[in-house]
């Protein structure tokens, strides 16, 4: 979620597990599927260890203020002039509609699965992610602007949180989501404000949560007092 001017706007999605959770299987995760979203209460060792194994992403709801925009800005610079590796398999895409990025967040997940995650054949994610490999994160964006089905899907689940409190769109909001994942053994930021992936350095399948919360402890520590970060992992479903 962005405070950006944007060409269009959706309803902001909430970040919760059973919201998500209902928006993926209609997109086509089917209903079988071992992972599911799951909340993940604290970055200290007791609550990682409630989430189980393996986890595949990890995405993060945090507020935007003037100083995350600073550290991003100088994120940025910092890497255009030292460089970076980014991975040719890291799945990518810019977010050009205004509080999209819950959207783009769950799409940076499943788009970097792999093959864990078995889409239905011919349901949204199985097409969409089919016509978009390959493409530059500027395309991609631009085919999710057009795509009259997400939309409706992103509308439904935004309506099925709290978010629906939200008496018009166009309401300001300055909280956004951002994806951790491990793609080839280096664990990657993917934020669709953002130029680019931001590598964060080795990783495994094994750890991504654990690196994962390293880095969302970074932006705690740069917002002590703050209380609006939520996050949610992309794990091993609990059997009940």
């Amino acid at each position: 979620m962005s405070t950006e001017e944007r060409s269009k706007r959706w309803f902001p999605l909430e970040s919760n597990p059973n919201v998500m959770n209902d928006y993926i299987r209609r997109m086509g995760v089917p209903d079988d599927c071992e992972y599911e979203f799951c909340d993940v209460y604290s970055t200290e060792d007791w609550a990682l260890d409630m989430v189980l194994r393996p986890v595949l992403a990890v995405i993060m709801l945090f507020p935007i203020k003037a100083h995350t925009e600073e550290f991003a800005k100088g994120q940025q610079e910092r890497i255009v002039k030292g460089g970076q590796y980014v991975s040719p398999n890291v799945y990518f895409m810019k977010q050009t509609v205004g509080n999209a990025c819950g959207t783009v967040g769950i799409l940076h997940a499943l788009g970097n699965v792999k093959d864990a995650i078995k889409f239905r054949e011919g349901s949204f994610l199985d097409t969409f992610f089919k016509s978009t490999r390959g493409k530059t994160p500027e395309e991609i964006a631009a085919i999710l602007e057009e795509d009259d089905e997400l939309e409706e899907n992103h509308t439904s689940a935004a309506q099925e949180g709290q978010s629906d409190q939200l008496e018009h769109v166009d309401d300001p909001i300055n909280t956004h989501f951002v994806c951790f994942t491990t793609v080839d053994d280096k664990l990657y930021e993917l934020d669709g404000r953002k130029a680019f992936p931001i590598n964060h350095g080795l990783s495994s399948d094994d750890l991504v949560l654990e690196n994962a919360c390293n880095i969302i402890n970074g932006y705690m520590q740069r917002d002590e007092g703050e209380i609006r970060f939520t996050i949610v992992a992309l794990a091993k479903k609990q059997e009940y």
